[in-house]
């Protein structure tokens, strides 16, 4: 699991977006490596998702409504979402993904800027 953070550089998130991509890296060098042994391997790369640790966005109906605007679908994530796609990756329905990064994220990664939020 990395974070949508690491589809491009982001002066604003210097301390995030470094890992994100090592963990997008560490997943396709895992699969490259355990592939022989018929294991797949993939990373899945949410956006904003609402969680409690955005509540400070989530309790603030303009903040709220600013993060929603950088988002493609214009709400951000439930939890559920990525559960599911979780679920989906890990399935026998989705035997043929392997070295591959299943971007949830509203199409946050589409828009020219990345949805971008600083904690009080």
């Amino acid at each position: 699991m990395s974070s949508v953070q690491g589809s491009s550089p982001d002066p604003a998130s210097p301390t995030t977006v470094p890992p994100t991509v090592a963990l997008k890296l560490l997943a396709q060098t895992a699969a490259t490596e355990f592939t022989s042994q018929k294991i797949r391997v993939a990373n899945i790369a949410p956006g904003a998702i609402a969680t409690p640790i955005d509540n400070f966005v989530l309790d603030d109906r303009e903040a709220t409504g600013a993060v929603a605007s950088e988002i493609a679908l214009g709400h951000l994530g439930p939890p559920e979402q990525i559960a599911a796609a979780m679920a989906w990756v890990a399935s026998a329905e989705a035997d043929y993904v392997s070295r591959s990064t299943l971007v949830v994220d509203g199409g946050t990664a589409l828009l020219p800027q990345v949805c971008v939020t600083s904690r009080p």
